[in-house]
Formats: structure tokens, C-alpha cells, sequence
């Protein structure tokens, strides 16, 4: 059974913080809130992570995973920005977005794109996220919360608790998060392109 913590949308308890940092670093797989839906992360490394989040959304292995990190300093260990993307993306973060950049050999094979050797990267504006990230010091390997066919992903942490009971460890609960994923940009190509448009605004990127 999947442990549950209500989490305070605004002071999040440190102790709880860190106990749940703590299970991922021992290979926990957590629900968990962002500023655009809940979704699924596990420790950067954890293939076993890879494989209950692929299991869970019945994902091929052409999804693209997200690394969640705290700040642009941590995102920019583990993709190549030039200098044009870095000020797009520097402007639009923290935020709703996800960015497709080439990855550095810091990122682990098993999440790359097996053609284009791309990472999606975002960094998240909420307070709970935040908080679990500056406790664990590195990103959180992430996927939107949404189950297979279901057009809306999960928001309510109760109803992820009754339904993913068994199938994730930690369900982290501070209020409703909404239901509209990350606007989901790739600046891998030559031309810049709008994979998905969700909570983040595309006006700056047109």
C-alpha cells in the first residue's frame, strides 16, 4: 500500500520533505504535485523507476521522460543550450513548460529518445515540487500523472491513493494542482517547434 502524506500547499512540512527524499533516494516511486497536474518520479537512475512508470501509462520506449529540476543551473548539467535557447528558456522558467534539448552524457541511456538522443527538462513553479527537489539535490526523473486511456490526468490525491494503491509507494498531497499537463517545446531541431500546448503560454515562443 502506497503511503499518503497531506502536504501544506504553502509551508510544506521539512520533516515529511525529507522522509519522502529519503524513500526516493532508496528507490521509491511517488505521486506527487506540480504546477501542472500530479506526476509520477522516481530517483534519476532507477530503472526500476523507468519500468512502473512505463508500466503504470503503457508507454512505449519513444516517450520522452522529464527531468524535474530545481533551478537553471541544475537543468543546464544535463543539456546542451546555445545561447538563443538560453534566453527563451531562462525567461519561461520557472513555469508549465517542458523543453526537448540535446542531452549531456550526464543524463542515463535509458532515458534518452532512441533516435535523437534528447531529454525533455523543466523546472517546475510550486511550492511542494520545489521544496522536494532542494532536499534531494538532483532532479526527479518525471511523467504526467496520466493513466491510459484517460483524456484528463489525476489531480485529487485521494483518488491516486485509491487508485494507484499498489502501483506507487508515495502519494504526496497539497490541494488541487490542475488538470492541464506542461506546454511541451522542442528546440532539438534546427527550427523551433511546439510538441504540445497545455499550461504554459506559447505566445513568447511564436
Amino acid at each position: 500500500m502506497a503511503k499518503y502524506f497531506d502536504v501544506h500547499p504553502e509551508n510544506p512540512q521539512r520533516r515529511t520533505i525529507s522522509g519522502v527524499a529519503d524513500n526516493i533516494r532508496s528507490g521509491a516511486l511517488i505521486a506527487y504535485p506540480t504546477d501542472s497536474c500530479y506526476a509520477l518520479g522516481c530517483q534519476l537512475g532507477s530503472r526500476d523507476g523507468i519500468d512502473r512508470i512505463r508500466s503504470i501509462r503503457k508507454l512505449d520506449d519513444r516517450h520522452h521522460f522529464t527531468l524535474v529540476c530545481q533551478n537553471f543551473a541544475q537543468l543546464g548539467q544535463f543539456v546542451h543550450i546555445d545561447n538563443d535557447v538560453f534566453r527563451a528558456i531562462k525567461a519561461a522558467t520557472p513555469g508549465s513548460y517542458t523543453f526537448i534539448l540535446p542531452a549531456t552524457r550526464e543524463v542515463p541511456r535509458q532515458l534518452l529518445h532512441p533516435k535523437k538522443k534528447t531529454v525533455g527538462v523543466r523546472i517546475p513553479d510550486h511550492v511542494v515540487a520545489q521544496a522536494l527537489l532542494a532536499e534531494l539535490g538532483e532532479p526527479l526523473l518525471s511523467s504526467t500523472l496520466l493513466l491510459p486511456d484517460e483524456e484528463e490526468p489525476l489531480t485529487q490525491g485521494w483518488e491516486i491513493k485509491e487508485r494507484l494503491d499498489h502501483e506507487v509507494d508515495i502519494v504526496i498531497d497539497s490541494g488541487d494542482c490542475g488538470t492541464e499537463p506542461t506546454t511541451v517545446i522542442d528546440f532539438s531541431g534546427d527550427e523551433m517547434e511546439i510538441v504540445r500546448r497545455g499550461a504554459g503560454d506559447t505566445a513568447r515562443f511564436e
